[in-house]
């Protein structure tokens, strides 16, 4: 079926790329394709064309850019979708093994320089960790690499502490997790559009309940310091959690960063495709049989040059009590520094996308 034409900046194009992995890949691409490569992957609940901002940039500094949109995510298809379906191929080292099949398909044996956000983040560790004669160095943003899970994987007590404080709640990631997130966000009562207008509005710097600080531990009383979109009301859907933030129709309107028009392309995607491919990443992380595949890393650092880049009302980069400090200090061998960027939430290289260029350039540089 033929889909409707992104609206993408001058110098942006899209295609479809068949790789070895199974997908049929939809990308967008930026540059000569004779020039040094940046793989950008995207997170939640977004798509390649969050990349749209900066790629043009990265191009014109002397880069060929490609942005996939992932397994479980957009125009790319191959991917089974079904809560009940192979949910192993969502995990970490299939992921990893979706960008190697990319590279393949591109006709490249490396890349120059790796960038993830979000859930791209951890794609984009691991695949430096497993591969680094692919890799060669990577940009993680919005989401600190917390390292391989020990080998003996205990049962986590916060859950159940959660659910009994005074106020009961509960992780968004288990939410997630379950199999009735996906027709909560697809059927919100404000519909989807603009359930995911107030869900990126609520995680950007535009949201002044977004005063980011350091939690003490991984524990009930901590996390529950955390905004409603992390660490939700026991009762409440991920719909019910946003409304309350929703924006004013002035507030849309000057949105410059997400106009009404790009919003309308992830509703479009989300509406057609659906939400359960892109959950099941997160199934993965909760599911102890995956961290126990992953603890045979145990112990191993990412030995590639890598830095951090994040909005500086993000809190996605202190949701992990300790995991900044950890891949600053323990995690990476080679290790270049934690940059937070001013007026940026959750969203950073679409809120601030000339301070992500400049970074991402200083640092191939």
């Amino acid at each position: 079926m033929r889909r409707a034409p992104l609206p993408l900046p001058q110098g942006v194009s899209s295609r479809q790329v068949r790789t070895e992995a199974g997908l049929d890949v939809h990308l967008l691409e930026a540059g000569p394709r004779d020039r040094p490569l940046l793989l950008l992957l995207h997170g939640f609940p977004e798509l390649a064309f969050s990349w749209r901002r900066v790629m043009p940039a990265l191009a014109e500094a002397g880069y060929w850019v490609v942005a996939p949109d992932q397994r479980g995510y957009g125009r790319t298809t191959g991917w089974d979708g079904r809560f009940d379906g192979d949910l192993s191929a969502f995990a970490l080292p299939c992921l990893v093994r979706d960008a190697l099949a990319l590279v393949r398909a591109l006709g490249r044996d490396h890349v120059d320089c790796l960038v993830g956000h979000d859930f791209g983040s951890f794609v984009a560790a691991w695949a430096a960790l497993i591969r680094p004669d692919v890799f060669h160095r990577a940009v993680l943003m919005s989401a600190p690499f917390g390292g391989p899970p020990a080998i003996a994987i205990a049962e986590d007590p916060v859950h159940a502490a959660l659910a009994e404080l005074p106020r009961p709640r509960k992780h968004y990631q288990w939410y997630y997790s379950t199999r009735e997130a996906e027709a909560d966000m697809l059927n919100a009562p404000q519909g989807l559009h603009a359930f995911l207008r107030a869900y990126f509005h609520m995680k950007s710097a535009d949201w002044r309940g977004n005063t980011v600080h350091p939690l003490s531990g991984w524990t009930a009383a901590e996390l529950a310091r955390m905004p409603e979109y992390y660490i939700m009301d026991a009762g409440a859907d991920m719909p019910a959690s946003v409304a309350p933030a929703m924006p004013s129709e002035a507030g849309i309107a000057t949105c410059d960063w997400l106009p009404e028009v790009a919003l309308a392309v992830y509703a479009a995607e989300f509406a057609r495709t659906g939400l359960q491919g892109a959950l099941n990443w997160y199934r993965c992380g909760t599911d102890r049989r995956f961290a126990r595949d992953l603890s045979v890393y145990s112990g191993r650092r990412v030995e590639v040059p890598v830095c951090f880049v994040a909005g500086a009302a993000d809190w996605g980069v202190r949701q992990r009590p300790g995991a900044l400090e950890r891949m600053e200090t323990e995690l990476c061998a080679a290790y270049h520094g934690s940059f937070l960027v001013p007026g940026a939430g959750h969203w950073v290289q679409q809120e601030q996308p000339q301070a992500v260029i400049g970074r991402i350039l200083e640092f191939i540089a």
